[in-house]
């Protein structure tokens, strides 16, 4: 009798040392999604530097309300149906939310995949208009959306007197929504598109498109896809002699972008896009930015990888302040209670589609340097 006493008392406390083995144990796991390979692959690797740098930090300062972060990484490789097996694999990792990725269309494959496992979702370099208009309650996003990139190009080309323009995409959900939208807003304005058309992603020679783009006439080319093929066009826009000026959309705001054209073909070129890195001035930036440049030897290349910083920051807020890790009630807590965040971007707050509040577009000008400068 004794021993069976014993026996169950020695279980009882096996029970109570596992159950609490289990909350010593436990971790806040957040997801990561960002193209690590493929033409992004700079964007991506930045990335996840920048959340791994602040994911330590967290953790030497004490993790979440005490827990521990464990971040979880999937490349998504910048390819819509790679970004669908990376959702997938992290959906089976017991994730409390995912950040990424860059690309609206990458996003937007993997979407319904973490909506379905009721997985909060916070994107990052992902404008398209369409991907917050879905209803989505765990969807949300840390960059601005294209309607408010549309009207800032509008008002750009209007203010530096452009009239004829050529409006160029290259098919994707964010370049052709952006496109759309700055085409109905110039329209409106009584200007003329005297093109718009699409390129082929990823190809190494555009002169076909150019000839067609240059026999239009236009006074001004408005590009609305990726620094990798703005910085062809530039430089076999160069080639060809032909000086058109050029504007591009936030896409193309990386240093990669002179690389390819070379500061010869990229200088004078103009882009519209939140503040660069050099320019963010919060003191949660200049902190953030010392640091990574303390533990990466150079600060990051754009402010989308930045983005992906404050994705990481408004979860982990969201955790501290609810003392929770399920999705609905961190979305909740977003969207309802977190009011003027300070962010590594600004003050960050959203609406009930998911989407940040507030003016983040500026328009920058590259110099004979190659460097971005901020336009008054």
């Amino acid at each position: 009798m004794k021993q069976r006493i014993c026996t169950l008392v020695c279980l009882s406390v096996m029970v109570c040392m596992l159950g609490m083995g289990t909350g010593w144990a436990k971790t806040v796991r957040i997801g990561l999604m960002c193209p690590l390979t493929g033409s992004w692959a700079s964007e991506g690797q930045d990335m996840k530097q920048i959340v791994e740098m602040l994911v330590a930090q967290s953790n030497e300062a004490g993790g979440i309300n005490g827990i521990q972060v464990d971040l979880v990484v999937e490349d998504d490789g910048g390819d819509p149906r790679q970004a669908a097996l990376a959702a997938t694999r992290l959906t089976t990792k017991d994730i409390a939310a995912v950040i990424g990725t860059y690309g609206s269309s990458v996003t937007e494959a993997s979407q319904n995949i973490y909506a379905e496992s009721d997985i909060l979702q916070v994107a990052t370099g992902s404008t398209a208009i369409r991907l917050t208009e879905k209803g989505l309650p765990l969807f949300m996003r840390t960059c601005p959306r294209d309607d408010e990139q549309g009207m800032v190009a509008a008002k750009t080309l209007d203010k530096l007197g452009f009239k004829k323009i050529a409006i160029l995409h290259d098919n994707t959900s964010y370049a052709k929504g952006l496109a759309d939208e700055a085409k109905a807003l110039l329209k409106s304005e009584g200007k003329e598109i005297v093109f718009f058309d699409a390129l082929t992603p990823g190809e190494r020679d555009y002169n076909a498109i150019l000839t067609k783009l240059k026999s239009s006439v236009p006074d001004v080319l408005f590009f609305t896809g990726y620094y990798p093929e703005a910085g062809m066009i530039l430089r076999q826009k160069m080639d060809m002699g032909w000086n058109v000026p050029m504007l591009g959309g936030d896409a193309t705001n990386n240093p990669d972008l002179v690389k390819i054209a070379g500061e010869k073909a990229a200088e004078g070129y103009m882009f519209l896009s939140p503040p660069v890195p050099g320019d963010l001035n919060t003191p949660e930036a200049k902190k953030f930015l010392t640091d990574y440049k303390a533990a990466y030897g150079k600060a990051p290349g754009s402010v989308w990888a930045v983005l992906a910083g404050d994705a990481y920051r408004v979860i982990a807020e969201a955790v501290a302040q609810t003392g929770a890790t399920k999705s609905d009630k961190l979305a909740a807590y977003l969207k309802h209670d977190l009011k003027d965040f300070s962010g590594l971007t600004g003050k960050i707050s959203f609406n009930d589609k998911g989407d940040r509040v507030g003016d983040l577009y500026r328009v920058y000008k590259v110099d004979a340097a190659g460097k971005f400068i901020l336009q008054p």
